[in-house]
């Protein structure tokens, strides 16, 4: 199993035989502040959290600027779909992964996020549980879905 340290955030890294690995960045976006915290809490120890958004009009042009190798997601951000967010990101060419994080259990927005360009789905509830497996999932490129959606 990968430790979030052994992860490198370019495969350059390793084909160079450099032995250094750099810090994974991570951008969180969710309207709600409370859990902005929370997940930036539990993820910076391992990863540099890179920006913390709340405001779904600016994500995408943080994410943008930033090109975090990994961007956090929430799907619904008061008027705007993170959902929506992927897919304009994914438009504008950014490469980095993609998890959302959110309390829907629904296998349409599952499959919708995952057509977005999302490699991970996590659901609110389970976030102590599984938001840790599916950053190390999604950054050796295999997709993460919580257990209680995984047979939907």
């Amino acid at each position: 199993m990968f430790s979030a340290s052994s992860i490198p955030t370019e495969l350059n890294d390793l084909e160079n035989g450099s032995t250094e690995v750099s810090c994974v960045r991570i951008l969180v976006a969710d309207d709600n502040t409370a859990i902005l915290d929370h997940v930036s809490n539990m993820l910076q120890p391992d990863y540099e959290i890179v920006g913390k958004i709340a405001d779904g009009n600016s994500v995408c042009q943080q994410v943008l600027d930033l090109r975090p190798d990994l961007t956090i997601l929430d799907i619904s951000m008061g008027e705007h779909s993170g959902i929506d967010i992927a897919q304009r990101l994914r438009e504008e060419g950014y490469v980095g992964e993609i998890i959302f994080l959110t309390v829907h259990e629904d296998p349409a927005f599952v499959s919708a996020a995952i057509g977005a360009g999302g490699r991970g789905y996590v659901i609110k509830s389970r976030m102590n549980v599984d938001l840790r497996p599916a950053v190390n999932a999604v950054l050796a490129h295999r997709i993460f879905v919580s257990p209680p959606l995984q047979q939907l």
